[in-house]
């Protein structure tokens, strides 16, 4: 495994993983409750797909569309009140790809004690042009050694996630010459 580009590929240019680093933050409301009366896991969501494709946009240049969400984990229960701020990053980059890593935090509106974090995503994101295509993306260069160990993980995330597809394939591939349909 690489642990990380270092060249400029083609005339696109490598871009530092801070480059397009952000944080969205937002209070929750009774509007945002579910029916045990904590935030719905949706609008955490929701906020973590919009701060992703923020990332994904400012990194690639230009429009990036969701390609697929891994490993959302909720950790604590979000409360009307808390504000919540979701931290996103490109961890990875391929040709027209990127893997971005969210890390959910939440804090008491009114109290001064630390944010807690209370889950945190891995999302694909495609870059694409004008007629919805597919197009090339800057690499990333991790920074820290942690943007390092991160480049790393996202690496073996996207192994698994293409062994998974090939073995569902060939899986669907083998029922259908035996008949059997599903």
């Amino acid at each position: 495994m690489t642990d990380q580009p270092q060249s400029v590929e083609g005339d696109i240019p490598v871009k530092p993983t801070s480059a397009s680093r952000t944080t969205l933050s937002h209070i929750m409301t009774g509007n945002d409750t579910n029916l045990l009366g904590t935030v719905h896991g949706g609008v955490i969501m929701k906020l973590v797909d919009d701060a992703a494709g923020a990332v994904a946009g400012r990194h690639s240049g230009g429009p990036a569309v969701t390609a697929s969400m891994d490993e959302m984990v909720f950790l604590e229960p979000v409360r009307v009140g808390d504000l919540v701020h979701v931290r996103a990053q490109v961890n990875w980059t391929g040709r027209s790809s990127m893997e971005v890593g969210v890390r959910v935090m939440a804090e008491r509106w009114n109290e001064s004690t630390p944010a807690q974090q209370v889950g945190s995503a891995y999302l694909v994101f495609a870059a694409v042009d004008e007629d919805g295509k597919p197009r090339r993306v800057p690499q990333v260069a991790p920074e820290t050694e942690r943007d390092k160990r991160r480049y790393q993980e996202a690496q073996i995330r996207r192994t698994h996630r293409l062994a998974r597809r090939r073995a569902i394939k060939e899986l669907r591939e083998q029922r259908a010459a035996e008949g059997i349909d599903d």
